[in-house]
């Protein structure tokens, strides 16, 4: 059976200290806007797919959909989206964003921009094209049985 070995050769190491890394980094950039990293996806999900249920909303941004709901409650707190008493058709909730959600997520998705953009900065657009297809299929290659 094959071991890690090295862990300063271990590609999964070197992706946990980058995942790491960068969540530390958001943080960094979304204190100032009183956003979790959790919140933040949720804002920018909701902004590019407006009206998706809470279910969903918590597979595309990592989260149980128990957290899920902490989320969208402290989000609602502020004023930042809108959900129905009651759903429309069937159970799922569609939720939007309110015009300061939209407005906070403006700010917000800047400064995420602004530490991915320090995260790749020394890697070319070629480099950066590569990267991205080899970790997509990295992700789909462990997705299969």
């Amino acid at each position: 059976m094959r071991q890690v070995g090295d862990l300063d050769a271990s590609i999964g190491y070197a992706l946990k200290q980058t995942a790491a890394a960068l969540r530390g980094a958001m943080d960094d950039a979304l204190r100032p806007l009183d956003l979790s990293v959790p919140q933040y996806s949720s804002l920018e999900v909701l902004g590019q797919q407006p009206g998706i249920s809470a279910s969903e909303l918590a597979r595309r941004t990592f989260v149980t959909r128990q957290s899920m709901q902490g989320v969208l409650q402290a989000l609602a707190a502020r004023g930042l989206l809108t959900r129905p008493a009651a759903a429309p058709q069937g159970r799922a909730l569609p939720t939007e964003l309110t015009p300061d959600g939209q407005a906070l997520l403006r700010r917000a998705s800047r400064a995420v921009a602004g530490v991915e953009q320090r995260m790749l900065d020394g890697l070319s657009a070629d480099d950066q094209r590569r990267l991205h297809a080899d970790l997509v299929r990295c992700a789909e290659a462990l997705r299969r049985p």
